[in-house]
């Protein structure tokens, strides 16, 4: 089977904090003023992606995964997660900050929902001035203190907030407290799952003046109490792909493209791009496959080597 690379309808999620820069500067078709999430490319249940393009159009990426499992995944992603595909990824806007949350890791989340954990990345698309993020403790801390912080509503006292820039990457662990704040458009790659410990959230109510629900006592198991340092710094270089992140979880590179740059597969893993800024051309056995910013394609692990070429920002995500 020859496949081809594949974009999926976007999954939009209406958040209490969502806003419109999703349409505004992604170019999404979103119809709300408080869309804070579009779901690229999903396999939660209940949440899965269709695919929008070519002859698979109509198809789920599920049911394409069930026919070629090794051609869409790899052999390699095959061999270690069967059918299911493991990661998910997003765009997300913030117009109001997100509340204070965690993720459990792979044994919590397991034991408890039956899921993967959620480890996660985040790239910065965009940036109003002054946006901060909050990535962890200050200072070394406890549940004591977390317990106590939680009760006293002073637990931005404790958490370490970082000024952020367009580019900025941070890598969240499972277990690591954070919060997207206000003003930020991000690219994020994770983990399938969606299990999140809500701990505070300014005391915000919903649509029907409801409080939102909290999960402190299920948090106290989940948190990493110790500092992180979660910026990850990354080369520059043109047309080639920089490394980012490295875990067990996901690959991800940036690549700043302005002219042509190969790419050789090797059939063991899929890839993901995303792009978050400027357009280009992927030319794959003659075929020339066009994207613009906000696009997010899956190439299969089967395709054969290709070539991009433009003027874009690409991040470019793998399994390893």
């Amino acid at each position: 089977m020859k496949l081809y690379p594949l974009q999926f309808n976007p999954i939009f999620k209406d958040r209490i904090w969502g806003g419109t820069k999703l349409k505004t500067i992604l170019n999404k078709p979103i119809t709300s003023d408080f869309t804070g999430e579009s779901w690229e490319i999903s396999t939660v249940e209940n949440n899965v992606s269709v695919i929008s393009n070519g002859e698979f159009k109509g198809k789920s990426l599920n049911e394409l995964i069930d026919l070629y499992p090794e051609d869409v995944l790899g052999t390699f992603i095959y061999k270690k997660f069967g059918k299911q595909f493991p990661l998910l990824l997003k765009y997300l806007d913030a117009r109001q900050d997100l509340s204070i949350q965690v993720h459990p890791d792979d044994y919590l989340a397991k034991k408890r929902h039956n899921s993967f954990g959620k480890t996660e990345m985040w790239y910065v698309i965009q940036a109003d001035k002054n946006s901060k993020l909050i990535v962890g403790f200050k200072n070394k801390s406890s549940k004591d203190a977390y317990s106590k912080s939680l009760k006293d509503k002073t637990i931005l006292n404790l958490l370490d907030s970082k000024n952020i820039d367009k580019g900025d990457v941070f890598f969240i662990n499972s277990g690591t407290v954070h919060a997207i704040g206000a003003g930020i458009l991000i690219a994020e790659i994770q983990q399938t799952s969606d299990i999140t410990y809500r701990l505070y959230d300014f005391d915000r109510k919903d649509t029907n003046g409801n409080l939102r629900e909290l999960h402190e006592d299920l948090a106290l198991e989940a948190i990493n109490y110790d500092v992180v340092d979660a910026q990850k710094l990354y080369s520059q270089e043109l047309n080639i792909s920089n490394s980012v992140v490295a875990c067990d979880y996901f690959k991800t590179n940036v690549i700043q493209l302005n002219n042509t740059m190969s790419v050789l597969q090797n059939q063991q893993t899929f890839r993901v791009y995303m792009c978050t800024e400027g357009n280009f051309e992927l030319t794959l056995n003659d075929n020339v496959y066009k994207y613009k910013i906000g696009d997010t394609v899956l190439i299969p692990a089967s395709t054969e080597n290709f070539v991009i070429l433009g003027k874009a920002t690409i991040l470019e995500i793998y399994i390893s």
